[in-house]
């Protein structure tokens, strides 16, 4: 089951359709959760005991928008509604323990204009166990290709494996991206450095990382990417020319900024596609 989180806003819409593609690829049922927020209508120690009619009209008015666009967009898709009294982050969580993928918009109707990212899917994509995909409101065209992270470390290899899935139900390329830069020895800086070996040792990482998920995705086509540079720029980079930019998350750390690591907390905050984060 997927699950996509709807606030009314741009970008939860723009969720809702690549969540609805997502069940369709995935043969999967698709649950559209909304969060009724109490906590503005709450009034120092005199809290509401019941939900204002008009917010619960207002939750009803947005899956019914929700469902329709599924709806429009892939009527076969089996789809549900959960109208869920919470804070958005919470109750998204809490549905997500039986989800295969869970899908939010980049930002909803809160936070800065100039923010790609808001807070609730930026503590969902740091907290959420199955692969978060954070969706962006502008609609861009299909550009055919899947972009994967790739380091010398076992947290990528989920990511990975998900990325040739998302490959092959696309019928998409996919990228496998290994950023490097050489060591800074600010005491020896003479110290010299064969570029041939080292970009022979690190295609030979990204072949590594790849050769078993070859073989169980025959038709992927696959391209090695060894750029030099920063893993988030060169991520970023990529995902111009991509329709979906994965990367792996670590899932240590008590908070939500050390559970998502540096490299897929820049990529979420700067990849102008969608992100989807794999634990």
């Amino acid at each position: 089951m997927i699950v996509v989180g709807v606030d009314g806003s741009v970008a939860a819409r723009a969720a809702v359709e690549w969540a609805a593609g997502d069940a369709l690829r995935m043969r999967v049922p698709l649950r559209i959760v909304h969060a009724v927020d109490r906590a503005p209508y709450q009034i120092g120690r005199f809290p509401t005991p019941a939900l204002p009619d008009a917010l619960l009209r207002e939750g009803r008015r947005i899956l019914d928008e929700a469902v329709a666009l599924v709806r429009e967009r892939q009527p076969h898709v089996e789809v549900s509604t959960r109208d869920v009294e919470g804070t958005p982050a919470a109750v998204l969580r809490e549905q997500a323990e039986d989800a295969t993928e869970v899908v939010v918009g980049s930002r909803g109707l809160g936070g800065f204009a100039g923010a790609l990212l808001g807070s609730v899917s930026m503590h969902v994509a740091g907290h959420v166990r199955c692969p978060v995909v954070v969706v962006r409101t502008q609609r861009q065209p299909v550009c055919g290709e899947i972009v994967a992270g790739v380091d010398d470390s076992a947290d990528c290899l989920p990511a990975l494996g998900y990325a040739f899935r998302q490959a092959a139900l696309r019928g998409a390329k996919l990228r496998a991206v290994h950023a490097w830069q050489l060591p800074v020895h600010a005491f020896a800086p003479e110290i010299p450095y064969d570029m041939d070996e080292v970009r022979t040792a690190q295609h030979r990482l990204v072949a590594g990382a790849v050769e078993s998920l070859r073989k169980e995705y025959p038709r992927v086509e696959v391209i090695e990417d060894t750029p030099a540079g920063h893993p988030v720029d060169a991520l970023t980079a990529a995902g111009a020319q991509a329709d979906l930019v994965v990367v792996g998350s670590h899932g240590r750390g008590a908070m939500g900024s050390a559970l998502l690591g540096s490299v897929s907390r820049g990529v979420l905050h700067h990849a102008r596609c969608a992100v989807a984060v794999v634990r």
